[in-house]
């Protein structure tokens, strides 16, 4: 996946987080499920975009980069 093609998703992500989010009445069970999952997603493409920018930067194929797991990307911390 090309850093456009991460930055789309992410935008098409984003798009979904923010309709959840301003949603009033507050979300249904389901809702809250996707938007949690939503937040994974995001921070996977972030993470993958970080790897690929990383990677051409120091002359490696950023082809090479890879979507790590949720319990990998979930655990950084800022």
């Amino acid at each position: 996946m090309e850093n456009d093609e991460i930055l789309e998703n992410i935008g098409t992500l984003v798009e979904e987080e923010r309709a959840l989010r301003l949603r009033t009445g507050g979300l249904l069970d389901e809702e809250r499920a996707r938007l949690a999952e939503l937040e994974v997603r995001l921070d996977q493409c972030w993470d993958l975009l970080r790897q690929r920018r990383a990677k051409a930067e120091y002359g490696e194929d950023p082809d090479t980069a890879a979507l790590r797991p949720p319990s990998e990307v979930e655990g950084y911390r800022s």
